[in-house]
């Protein structure tokens, strides 16, 4: 590896790092946000693209415990879905 990417490298760390936990948050309040649209229904909240989401659920009960820890919740919000 030549001097100049090595120093391509060390830059583009200089100026990625300070980002990365911000990046790291957004990306969690986005499947925050999609975990309530796929489990609206679950909750109590009308969806109108609930055929679209009732495929997805399977996918989201694996992370449903990471979900409801992060909402402060101690157990899941879901009756017939316990995690814990």
């Amino acid at each position: 590896m030549s001097w100049f990417e090595r120093a391509e490298r060390g830059l583009r760390e200089f100026y990625v790092a300070p980002y990365r936990r911000v990046f790291a948050r957004a990306k969690r309040d986005e499947e925050d946000l999609f975990m309530m649209l796929v489990l609206s229904e679950a909750l109590g909240v009308p969806n109108p693209a609930s055929g679209a989401t009732l495929e997805l659920l399977p996918e989201m009960l694996d992370r449903m415990h990471d979900w409801h820890v992060r909402q402060g919740l101690d157990q899941s919000p879901l009756d017939g879905m316990q995690c814990c």
